[in-house]
């Protein structure tokens, strides 16, 4: 099931370019900071979870409506596997790579002048994955997760085709230990957190 999603978000992008030549794109590098679930939990409220990073990311934007958009994201966080008990702090024990990719529906509210400018705020939501790959000394493991995605923000846009973009969304997953350790189990539902703000180029 995996693999299938991820099928599923490269095919969104491939689906929509098809027809790209009679619709608005809107490409969208962002900048953002990743706060990133547990993926695992002990006594005491011990956890092990991404401490917060940095992301990197861009969105392709389709539009099928003037009120609707297929969107597919790829973004990528160089975090650090963090130890700890809440309120005192944790400890590094791995480096940690975050790829997120996903594809889905955006729905977009344009208020607009005649000449493109103005605010539209949007919606969206869709299906991907996280791939973690984790590493310290010589050993390394990674795990592929299903992700469920929502999320909204706000585009300020300039010009028609140029605007900047307030974005916030959400990655819901489980981690995968079966692929990562070889045990048959799963983490508990996770929320990770992308803030970021980009700018907005259409065509």
């Amino acid at each position: 099931m995996k693999y299938s999603v991820s099928s599923l978000a490269l095919a969104a992008l491939v689906m929509g370019a098809a027809p790209a030549a009679a619709q608005a794109v809107r490409l969208t590098p962002y900048v953002g900071y990743l706060t990133g679930g547990s993926i695992a939990n002990g006594p005491f409220g011990f956890e092990i979870a991404n401490a917060g990073a940095p992301l990197y990311g861009l969105q392709l934007g389709i539009n099928l409506h003037k009120n609707v958009a297929l969107v597919g994201n790829l973004g990528y966080a160089d975090s650090q596997l963090e130890a700890g008990l809440p309120f005192i702090g944790g400890l590094n024990v791995a480096d940690s790579k975050v790829l997120m990719y996903d594809g889905g529906l955006q729905l977009r509210l344009p208020v607009t002048t005649g000449r493109g400018t103005g605010f539209v705020p949007f919606v969206e939501g869709g299906f991907g994955a996280i791939r973690n790959e984790i590493s310290t000394g010589t050993m390394r493991t990674t795990s592929t997760n299903v992700a469920l995605i929502a999320g909204g923000g706000l585009d300020m846009q300039l010009t028609n085709s140029l605007g900047l973009r307030l974005m916030v969304k959400d990655h819901i997953s489980r981690f995968d230990y079966g692929e990562a350790l070889g045990v048959n189990a799963e983490g508990r539902r996770s929320n990770n957190w992308v803030a970021g703000v980009g700018i907005n180029i259409g065509w």
